[in-house]
């Protein structure tokens, strides 16, 4: 379904674009051009179709266990922190629902690293959920893989049945956010918890990436609004919905979905770390955005050298956990 934004940087590792020259996003995620699918009066691909296109692992197939579990390591690797906001392990005897789950990378995750009493994958991706289905017979295990729709926000399972539910990169791609926190807060125990990770507007990605080296690298971007920009910056240069908040804002969208956030933290990508050296150009100009000239300017470095600004990672990974109100 809809995936991290850790899986543009794959993408641009096979299309030999290499972590530290300037990285232009490749043109498209898909080959396909057949009119069904596409969607609305401007002829865009339907979210569906283009996550079927294009998905986390560019559709590799995983010989065995080992190199599916080192592919897995690898891509948390190139997130700081990642993998401690979002854990895979102490989730023992957890009825968990991976919301987005696409190739399978996190429920292979919660199958070798955890004991949960039932794991869930959904994704409106049936070539990912095939991928998934193939990666989890690679490993002996077993999952519930469910197909779901994007036009239809309801989630195929009772009232307070799941314990745990992790959605990693999902909430920024979807048309309706609230009405899918509202589903999470429907299955969710009493106790239930969930953790997202979604596109963090205060980040090197934003602040850097976006308004300054991708302009500078691609005329395409050139006039294009900052959420345009980001938009098809993220996940290929088609990518039909992608947004970024701030942590005001997710707690905001909690609240509404009856939820209260805690905000675990950013993880910062080894990618927008590479892009450091390129930040003093834009900082010497009197035309550049002034809230990034800011940003820019209050980098502080902690003892490993990641990045922070105002005392938080300063990367595209927003961490939350999610508790039900009331």
């Amino acid at each position: 379904m809809f995936r991290r934004i850790r899986n543009s940087l794959a993408y641009r590792l096979k299309r030999n674009l290499a972590i530290g020259s300037t990285p232009v996003p490749p043109e498209s995620g898909g080959e396909k051009n057949n009119a069904s699918h596409f969607s609305g009066s401007k002829g865009e691909m339907s979210s569906e179709a283009y996550w079927s296109d294009f998905n986390v692992t560019l559709h590799k197939k995983f010989s065995g266990p080992a190199e599916s579990l080192d592919y897995m390591h690898w891509r948390n690797d190139q997130y700081v922190d990642y993998i401690k906001f979002l854990p895979v392990s102490s989730h023992d005897g957890e009825v968990i629902l991976d919301y987005g789950c696409g190739p399978g990378h996190d429920l292979i995750g919660f199958l070798t690293y955890s004991r949960p009493a039932a794991v869930y994958g959904m994704d409106i991706s049936g070539p990912s959920l095939a991928e998934s289905a193939d990666r989890l017979r690679v490993h002996g295990y077993d999952c519930k893989l469910v197909h779901v729709s994007e036009s239809d926000e309801r989630i195929p399972l009772d009232d307070e049945t799941v314990d745990y539910v992790h959605c990693s990169g999902v909430l920024n791609h979807v048309p309706s956010p609230e009405k899918i926190l509202k589903e999470f807060r429907r299955i969710l125990k009493p106790n239930g918890y969930a953790r997202l990770m979604v596109y963090n507007r205060e980040s090197l990605w934003v602040h850097l990436f976006v308004a300054h080296v991708l302009p500078a690298a691609d005329p395409k971007y050139r006039g294009l609004s900052r959420e345009e920009a980001f938009r098809r910056s993220t996940d290929t240069f088609d990518c039909p919905i992608s947004r970024n908040w701030t942590p005001q804002e997710v707690d905001e969208l909690a609240s509404a979905s009856g939820f209260t956030a805690k905000h675990l933290g950013n993880s910062v990508s080894i990618f927008e770390m590479s892009l450091l050296p390129q930040r003093f150009a834009p900082m010497m100009e009197r035309s550049f955005d002034a809230e990034s000239r800011r940003f820019l300017s209050s980098i502080e470095f902690d003892s490993r050298g990641v990045p922070h600004v105002d005392g938080r990672g300063a990367g595209i990974d927003g961490c939350y956990e999610l508790r039900k109100a009331g």
